[in-house]
């Protein structure tokens, strides 16, 4: 493996990291009226996009790590909805 996979791969562990402290806080605290729900919805959409661009193009780096950002921001989109009613 090249040290250019391996630089996506730390900025894919990095960049993924940066969303687990909002999830866990959000479920923790129960509280979410501060976070912007229209964001979250962009960074699913987007995330989305780019793990089929990482399975349609082969780079496994950007697949998992959107994968995981997906997840984690459903998560947070799904306790905003929860919390708010």
């Amino acid at each position: 493996m090249s040290w250019i996979n391996y630089l996506g791969y730390l900025a894919a562990i990095l960049t993924t990291s940066a969303f687990i402290p909002q999830a866990i806080k959000s479920a923790k605290t129960r509280s979410t009226k501060d976070i912007s729900e229209h964001m979250y919805y962009l960074i699913m959409v987007g995330s989305l996009c780019w793990a089929l661009y990482g399975f349609l193009s082969s780079q496994y780096s950007i697949l998992i790590a959107n994968l995981i950002i997906f997840i984690l921001t459903t998560l947070t989109v799904y306790l905003i909805h929860k919390h708010r009613k």
